[in-house]
């Protein structure tokens, strides 16, 4: 009896990723028109939309009524291809005419990324850690047009880190800004796991440079720690024990996110963000960051005005329209698109990290990305 019982739970344990599978097979499609746009993408596994498209294809959101959305060409931006060849389908090819069609047909605009392709990153010759002449980037006229038309139709809005940071131009930036109540402080930050040059070789040689150009040459790092860059190039360096109590830095979620939208109390991001300030009579925010900052790394801070504190959802949500701005780059998580297409996958989501690695980024993704975008759409479809 006792082998029978096992035997049994063994088969169901081989086939529960079969009816986990049919089970999201059987899940109705719903229509759901989104215009990506993402200028950044060096392959075509498109990893600074991955996030948004694996939620869109788990819930069986699609471009028509039966087609789904398909990583590789469902978006505006920059399109790799072979050999070094590549192609612009961005908004910039867009009449105005065009323009409002597409904020009549689409339900919502999610820009993933802005920043762009740099020659250095295209082409195989060069340095991937120097920076080098724009290939293609940036907020452009047009994408700003469309923002304007949706936020007219009151459509769904989400933008994402760097939207309005370099390469885009300072007017560009102003008109974003004054469109929706948010203003970037010229900062932008990366935790990094060891700041030694001597161990990691993969620190931005750009970033290295201009902190030894303005401290005579010296890099005295040698452990964990935050970087904290410009528009003006200058750089600012938090590092473990020194400067921070704790080297990670956090995101704080308020009771509101928290109950609302699934998202933990405190959850650690090792990735690029970027310093937002919002005018909080128009706009809420919902998840801070927070940089543990001991007296003399408050010292540092306060001495370039960069607060310990600040954004990183800031919402607007009301019957004149719906805005989203996530200062982190929150959409590029190291996840595979190919576990969307199981039916309660999250159930078993502590198999796709390792908690006791402090610098992994999936767990990202399943305790905050994915719940908050999940209900942000269903938010958002359901008024």
């Amino acid at each position: 009896m006792k082998k029978n019982i096992i035997f049994t739970i063994l088969l169901l344990l081989l086939f529960l990723p079969f009816f986990m599978w049919l089970a999201w097979l059987f899940t109705p499609k719903t229509k759901f028109v989104a215009a990506i746009i993402d200028k950044t993408v060096l392959t075509k596994q498109g990893q600074e939309h991955i996030s948004f498209n694996w939620v869109l294809n788990y819930n069986r959101y699609t471009k028509t009524s039966k087609d789904p959305y398909e990583i590789d060409h469902d978006y505006f931006g920059f399109f790799p291809l072979e050999d070094e060849e590549y192609q612009l389908k961005g908004l910039e090819r867009f009449t105005s005419k065009q323009l409002n069609q597409l904020s009549e047909d689409a339900d919502m605009v999610y820009f993933t990324d802005t920043y762009g392709i740099y020659n250095n990153e295209w082409f195989q010759h060069t340095n991937l850690s120097e920076r080098s002449g724009m290939l293609y980037g940036g907020l452009s006229d047009k994408d700003l047009e469309l923002l304007a038309l949706m936020k007219e139709k009151k459509k769904l809005i989400i933008t994402e880190f760097n939207t309005i940071g370099s390469p885009t131009q300072s007017r560009n930036r102003t008109l974003f800004e004054e469109m929706f109540a948010l203003k970037w402080t010229g900062w932008t930050a990366r935790y990094f796991d060891n700041l030694d040059l001597e161990i990691n070789k993969e620190l931005p040689k750009w970033l290295i440079n201009n902190y030894k150009k303005a401290h005579n040459g010296k890099w005295p790092f040698k452990k964990s720690g935050i970087a904290f860059v410009n528009d003006k190039d200058q750089v600012v360096i938090l590092e473990d024990d020194s400067h921070l109590t704790n080297p990670m830095p956090h995101i704080v979620s308020t009771k509101v996110a928290q109950d609302h939208y699934g998202l933990p109390e405190e959850i650690k991001y090792s990735f690029w963000f970027d310093v937002m300030k919002p005018d909080t009579s128009v706009n809420q925010v919902i998840s801070s960051f927070t940089i543990s900052a001991n007296k003399e790394g408050l010292k540092e801070l306060n001495k370039y005005g960069i607060p310990n504190a600040f954004p990183a959802i800031t919402m607007h949500k009301d019957k004149d329209y719906s805005f989203f701005y996530l200062s982190g780059d929150f959409s590029d998580n190291p996840i595979e698109i190919n576990s969307s297409y199981f039916k309660g996958i999250g159930y078993f989501k502590g198999m796709f990290y390792d908690e006791d690695d402090i610098a992994e980024r999936t767990s990202f993704f399943w305790k905050y990305y994915r719940p908050l975008i999940n209900t942000i759409l269903e938010d958002y479809i359901e008024e």
